[in-house]
């Protein structure tokens, strides 16, 4: 059968297209501008956050307050699970599912990318990359979701490629190598299209790497220049590493997707905990620009500012969780749910700190002051000397994203309320081997979870509790809804203004993805993707051995 090659900005014929096996319509008419005002097209989701700012808010409303209990399953895609698990991890569905046009692109565990008709759930193609077994892992057999743009798809494997696929029929156009896999380096995030190159990020820090930043000619794969995310000496920051070779395996790895600001062409990179875990005596100083925000010049790679949530880092507080750009009297803010508990509002232009406030109940690993300052309080600090600290390395919000309503000013945040015990425990570096500082037990009860609602002067509007930490990313809709999955397989509608719960749909595992909202012939849907497993178990131990799940699933009102 010959595909029929739809143009992107055409209708396109869902009877026809179902019978087409192989191919979809090409996307060929998504380039930067279309990108840079995504959205302004709701009926889309091409950028992982829905668009550059990171707000997770789509402007659709046909399913709203008044209707949503009405919603129910419109179609379900069993992912499965099939062929060898590449490491010593399991796997679990964390990717945020895009739609452009009609087709949608979503990637898996393992090396797993489908494209499916978004209408239907039918699978248009599929690729999947060849893992090695025994690539190092730290955290679960993960990504978190793909680009797209001009015709292209591009996403990046666990071990460390980049791989650009024809978004057609899924064949590979090229592949380039991110990171040294042999030493540990992997990549987990969805990378970002900006102008006409790609910029991705590292994984590994737990291994001992040195975290970076890469951008890529989104034409040819060619590479346009790297910035690492740990000084060396002699570089700014480098004076906050000691003189040995510390600095050369500090971590700071940038394993979720940026934030990106066009006017000021800055790309906002979070960054992750330094290396080793925990153990901050081989590490003495605040450890730049681990825990931090580093706002990048997209066309050199150039580090314009930066900002350092956790200075020193001895409880494992990555800040690679999103960077939400917003504006509030006239100034242009970015906003921050750290893993150490506190929300920062910052200066978006310069990083100058606007105000930090807590947005979990118990903190008690340190205090910072609403002028910045940390003051740490309860770390492991002695040989196999037992510490408890609220939030425990989780975090009070895993890499799992809040939403932004503009309209109503309001932050919607997934917390988790869970403490841990970290016993240090001295390990030397071996290129390869795991790094950890410490043995980590994450309390098995007296845990607490919430999607919690904050305006952006820190000040909490309601709280919708759970008894379990929340490990998913929330969606915010013009029709007043906030959507998020729980850990024990619930996906709930809120009220945006009250927190009251509209309705719930059993998913039958428990969620750790990032829903996505679009519309198909005038139709809108809300698509999830279920899955239970990776880090999961060390986050919420109670629930281990819970079904894993490998399923998408779209939710539409009745026709």
């Amino acid at each position: 059968m010959t595909a029929e090659y739809i143009d992107a900005g055409e209708a396109i014929d869902h009877g026809a297209l179902s019978a087409v096996k192989g191919t979809a319509p090409r996307t060929s008419n998504v380039d930067y501008e279309r990108l840079r005002t995504a959205r302004s097209e709701p009926d889309n989701w091409m950028t992982y956050f829905g668009a550059y700012d990171g707000q997770r808010y789509s402007l659709l409303d046909q399913i709203n307050t008044e209707n949503v209990r009405r919603i129910g399953p419109a179609w379900i895609f069993q992912a499965g699970m099939s062929g060898h698990i590449a490491g010593a991890s399991t796997y679990a569905f964390e990717a945020c599912p895009l739609v452009v046009d009609g087709i949608m692109y979503v990637t898996g565990w393992d090396g797993w990318f489908w494209c499916l008709d978004a209408a239907t759930g039918k699978e248009l193609w599929r690729y999947k990359h060849a893992v090695p077994f025994d690539v190092s892992l730290c955290c679960g057999n993960v990504n978190r979701g793909c680009a797209v743009a001009n015709g292209r798809v591009y996403f990046v494997t666990p071990n460390a490629q980049l791989v650009c696929l024809d978004a057609t029929n899924g064949d590979k156009i090229f592949q380039k190598t991110i990171g040294d896999v042999r030493a540990g380096e992997s990549a987990s995030l969805a990378p970002t299209v900006i102008k006409d190159t790609l910029i991705t990020g590292s994984a590994g820090g737990e291994f001992g790497v040195r975290g970076h930043v890469d951008c890529w000619d989104l034409e040819t794969g060619e590479h346009r220049w790297r910035t690492y995310m740990v000084p060396k000496p002699g570089e700014p920051g480098g004076d906050t590493w000691p003189d040995d070779e510390a600095w050369a395996r500090g971590g700071g790895n940038h394993w979720c997707t940026g934030t990106y600001d066009p006017e000021l062409n800055l790309y906002y990179a979070g960054t992750g905990n330094p290396a080793p875990d925990f153990d901050g005596d081989v590490r003495p100083g605040d450890n730049l620009y681990t825990d931090s925000v580093v706002a990048l010049d997209v066309d050199t790679g150039e580090i314009r500012w930066h900002y350092q949530f956790t200075p020193h880092d001895l409880w494992d507080y990555d800040s690679t969780m999103e960077m939400t750009l917003f504006e509030r009297d006239g100034k242009k803010l970015l906003g921050h749910f750290d893993k150490n508990g506190y929300f920062f509002v910052l200066d978006r232009t310069n990083g100058e700190l606007q105000h930090v406030s807590p947005f979990v109940d118990r903190i008690d690993w340190g205090v910072i002051t609403r002028d910045g300052k940390v003051t740490p309080r309860k770390y492991p600090d002695k040989e196999g000397d037992p510490v408890h600290f609220y939030p425990g390395p989780a975090g009070a919000k895993e890499w799992t994203h809040a939403a932004y309503h503009p309209e109503h000013d309001m932050f919607y945040v997934p917390v988790a309320d869970v403490g841990a015990t970290a016993t240090r425990r001295r390990r030397e570096f071996k290129e390869g081997m795991p790094y950890w500082g410490a043995a980590v037990q994450v309390d098995i009860d007296d845990m607490a979870g919430s999607i919690s609602a904050f305006d952006s002067h820190g000040e909490e509007k309601w709280r919708h509790r759970l008894d379990h930490p929340m490990a998913a990313s929330v969606l915010a809709t013009a029709g007043d809804l906030v959507f998020a999955g729980t850990p024990t397989g619930e996906f709930l509608a809120l009220h945006a203004e009250t927190g009251e719960k509209l309705w719930e749909f059993q998913c039958g595992s428990g969620h750790h993805s990032s829903p996505s909202t679009y519309t198909v012939d005038g139709k809108q849907y809300i698509v999830v993707p279920v899955g239970w497993g990776g880090w999961l178990e060390g986050i919420i131990p109670g629930m281990l051995g819970a079904g894993h799940g490998s399923a998408l699933i779209a939710f539409a009102l009745p026709d």
